[in-house]
């Protein structure tokens, strides 16, 4: 009788090793053979992330404004080969948008500076007057860009039949200005030099001294690529 007592129970935790050592073990979904739970959307879209970031390095690559391109600006202040120094800086704002392709490079409004290489009045070295400048900067983004630009250059004769000529950038303007207003007492001022000047243009005193008025459009013509972050 005790002999079944004791068999009983030993028999129960036999019964139970067995069951233990036959179960299945559970599903791991960890498992790498299975790509969509390790994956995600990356598996359904192979290279996606790295189409991604290409399309994101396309747009932040610069517009590049090649040489040659045309730049109007606005003066924001008069120059004249009088009223200023070689050396003198002057501002202005770009006068309408310099396309790239489809895109705007350079806005219209953006600031300018520039500086006045040189200016001689009249009187000053045999021949006439004499206005130069250049485009040094754009303000763009934040920042000044650096430019490189051909200088525009303004002159007039001090002699003979008053012409006066502008030239640089591929331009040149020449005019006559030979009226005399009042029976004699003063010579006619009213002349602009439109064309490459711009709409202001340069007008040429009754002495022959050179004035680009506040508000007049110069045009320049980068010599050097410019590149503008986008």
């Amino acid at each position: 009788m005790r002999s079944r007592v004791i068999l009983f129970p030993l028999s129960f935790y036999l019964a139970l090793a067995v069951l233990g050592c036959t179960s299945k073990p559970a599903t791991d979904n960890t498992n790498p053979a299975n790509p969509q739970a390790t994956t995600g959307n990356a598996a359904q879209e192979p290279g996606g992330k790295e189409r991604k970031e290409a399309r994101e390095e396309k747009k932040k690559e610069p517009l590049v404004v090649p040489a040659g391109t045309s730049v109007t600006i606005s003066l924001g202040s008069a120059l004249g080969s009088k009223l200023s120094q070689a050396g003198q800086t002057f501002t202005g704002t770009v006068a309408k948008d310099v396309m790239v392709g489809n895109e705007i490079a350079i806005p219209n409004g953006a600031n300018v500076s520039g500086t006045v290489s040189d200016a001689k009045p009249l009187g000053r070295f045999a021949g006439g007057a004499v206005l130069q400048v250049r485009l040094d900067s754009i303000h763009l983004n934040g920042s000044d860009v650096p430019v490189q630009s051909a200088a525009r250059s303004f002159s007039a004769k001090g002699k003979g039949k008053r012409t006066a000529v502008m030239s640089g950038g591929g331009a040149a303007v020449g005019g006559i200005i030979g009226a005399i207003a009042g029976g004699g007492k003063g010579a006619a001022i009213g002349m602009l030099a439109g064309g490459g000047a711009g709409a202001g243009g340069a007008a040429f005193t009754g002495n022959k001294d050179i004035v680009l008025p506040a508000e007049s459009d110069v045009t320049f013509e980068l010599t050097q690529t410019v590149e503008v972050k986008r």
